[in-house]
Formats: structure tokens, C-alpha cells, sequence
């Protein structure tokens, strides 16, 4: 199994190639537009807020990425991370995706949030069993959430609160 770490500067050309086969594949993001290292190295200067992890395959090369970004900007939802994971098409299927989005919870924990929460594509079964053997749960559907290719498309929203986290919660 992979080594998962706190994501580095010199990892943003591969969460870009990584993230970009998401987007490519359409089965994860609304996104359509490539990103590029200099995108990912904005998220990466966030990191010590918003955790960035990256799984490296034992050469050392990166084959998945998970991450954490602002929910909203007020000051009510600060505890609130949107997660995000993606792994290399080379390496699904082996748990990698389970792994990774484990320790981006205990990532999340470390830092003071309170919950995190995502929007999946209803049809992205493999992600949808993934959030649930991490302890989401499904608290609804967006229906018609965005067009991607010229289609509507449904999200699930999955949620997971770190229960030791919400009583240092802001009132």
C-alpha cells in the first residue's frame, strides 16, 4: 500500500495530472477545464488549514490526492470542511481512495473541524461505497445540481461529523 503524506510543492504536477483525469473522465467533477501545478500549488499554500494528502507508491511517485477546502465563507461554518479525493485510474480499486480519505479525516480532526462534507455524482457508485465504509452518511440529493456536457446532473450529499471537535465548536 501507498505511503500517505502531507502533499509538497514538487507533488503538484502529478495532484494536476491526477485531478485532470477526473476531470477528463467525468465521473467525479463538474470541472471541464484542465488544472495546472501553479492551480494546485494555491490549494497547497492553504494546506496548513486545509490539509492536502497524496498517496506515493513506493518509488515515490503520487497516486492519489485527497484535500480539504473552505465549505463557506462565514464565520459560522469555519469547522466545516468540503472534501475532495482523487486517485490515478492506474491505481483504483485497491482501497487506496478509503485510505486516503481516513486520514483526511484524522487530518481534519487535527485541525478543529467539526464535519466533512461532499457532493458525489449519483451515479458514482465506487465513491458513494467508499464515503460509507469511512463513516458518511448520505443526507440527500441535489437533484439537477449542475450540467456537465450538456447534462443535468443528480449529487449526493454525504456528510461525517468528528463528534470530539463539536464541543469546541464556536457557539
Amino acid at each position: 500500500m501507498p505511503t500517505i503524506r502531507h502533499a509538497r510543492s514538487a507533488d503538484a504536477d502529478a495532484i494536476a495530472a491526477i485531478y485532470n483525469q477526473g476531470i477528463a473522465e467525468r465521473t467525479a467533477t463538474f470541472e471541464t477545464e484542465p488544472r495546472s501545478a501553479t492551480d494546485i500549488l494555491a490549494k497547497l499554500a492553504r494546506a496548513a488549514r486545509r490539509p492536502q494528502l497524496v498517496a506515493a507508491s513506493a518509488n515515490g511517485s503520487v497516486v492519489g490526492w485527497a484535500g480539504l477546502s473552505d465549505y463557506r465563507p462565514r464565520d459560522c461554518y469555519a469547522g466545516i470542511g468540503e472534501f475532495s479525493v482523487y486517485v490515478d485510474r492506474g491505481a483504483r480499486g485497491a482501497g487506496l481512495g478509503r485510505s486516503l480519505l481516513e486520514a483526511l479525516v484524522e487530518a481534519a480532526r487535527e485541525c478543529g473541524d467539526w464535519k466533512l462534507v461532499s457532493r458525489v455524482f449519483a451515479f458514482n457508485r465506487a465513491s458513494l461505497s467508499m464515503c460509507r465504509a469511512c463513516g458518511f452518511r448520505e443526507v440527500g440529493i441535489y437533484e439537477k445540481h449542475g450540467r456537465l456536457d450538456g447534462c443535468w446532473l443528480d449529487v449526493v450529499i454525504v456528510e461525517r461529523l468528528i463528534p470530539e471537535n463539536l464541543a469546541s465548536a464556536p457557539p
